[in-house]
């Protein structure tokens, strides 16, 4: 196993206790940093390791951060579609 493949296992444990903790204040502001991070990661990674566990591994971190993916999907959907919420 090598250095990006500890990275991003230490990074959706690092998520996963974030998301264990009980406070709602800072929920998006841990996403946001979660996401940064979490984006040059995937990009060492899947360097390192291959498209398929690249793949593997953004599957992974989205499913850690569903939320902000899902308000960026819905936000793309209304631009594209031209719906105002």
């Amino acid at each position: 196993m090598n250095i990006s493949l500890v990275l991003a296992f230490f990074w959706a444990l690092v998520a996963n206790v974030l998301a264990m903790m009980p406070s709602k204040v800072y929920d998006w502001h841990n996403a946001q940093i979660l996401i940064g991070i979490g984006i040059p990661l995937l990009g060492f990674v899947t360097f390192k390791n291959g498209p398929s566990i690249g793949l593997v591994v953004l599957i992974a971190a989205m499913s850690m951060l569903l939320w902000p993916f899902v308000y960026l999907s819905r936000r793309i959907k209304s631009r594209v579609t031209g719906a105002v919420k």
